[in-house]
């Protein structure tokens, strides 16, 4: 049979829906095969990359994925290293070897290092069932965050909120003049020079968050920044 496609990129599926005929289009996230169709098993949109589609979820929880890079909190500390909070039903373990390459002291104090509370961008580095997850801080980019604010979305619109190819995010720090952070669990570290910017930036990610599912989304999200800049500066 001829590959056919039965829907078009960034439309909305339902669990159940035919996408595609033929064996010409391969299945990806959240789609399966049976015989000769490829069928979504998730709410969500669909994208089509060449001959791949995948359906990202407009709902759900964080399921913890080896390689992922995800923001979280410092929640208790031993001798031995560090629990952190990424907002699934267990703690991930950070240990001090996966901290630092350098010896350090059995008896040293790690709250120098990494206190209670305080936030760090990590990366999943091991999976054993639903409670063991190793992260690590040995990587480019992976450290302690300093001052500002946290947002929790849906983990499930991450991938909206970074755009294609980190477009979204770009063009919400260029307008707002914000650093941002965003973690595969949905987590979201962002600083500005003032309130004022950091105010505009949760607003634009919660309208991101919100219209996700609607097309045309990078062109609405510039004109409504073009707006609130505008706005701000009394044009």
């Amino acid at each position: 049979m001829a590959g056919r496609l039965l829907i078009e990129d960034k439309e909305v599926v339902i669990p159940g829906q035919e996408l595609a005929e033929g064996m010409d289009y391969l299945p990806g996230g959240n789609i399966i095969r049976e015989g000769e169709k490829l069928i979504s098993v998730k709410l969500g949109l669909v994208n089509v990359s060449n001959r791949l589609l995948k359906v990202i979820p407009l709902v759900g929880g964080y399921s913890p994925k080896k390689g992922d890079m995800v923001i979280g909190r410092i929640s208790s500390i031993s001798s031995m290293g560090w629990r952190v909070n990424f907002g699934w039903a267990y703690d991930a373990g950070l240990s001090v070897r996966d901290c630092f390459d350098r010896f350090i002291e059995k008896d040293e104090d790690l709250t120098k290092y990494y206190n209670y509370g305080d936030y760090i961008i990590t990366l999943i580095t091991n999976i054993m069932g639903n409670k063991i997850i190793d992260i690590s801080m040995k990587g480019t980019g992976l450290r302690k965050l300093g001052p500002g604010r946290i947002l929790k979305i849906c983990p499930a619109k991450v991938p909206r909120v970074i755009g294609k190819q980190g477009s979204m995010i770009q063009m919400i720090k260029e307008y707002t003049n914000c650093r941002l952070l965003v973690g595969q669990n949905g987590f979201i570290w962002l600083s500005g020079n003032n309130i004022e910017d950091e105010l505009l930036a949760i607003k634009v990610i919660k309208k991101i968050e919100d219209e996700s599912h609607i097309s045309g989304l990078t062109d609405r999200i510039k004109e409504y920044l073009e707006g609130e800049v505008g706005i701000k500066n009394g044009l």
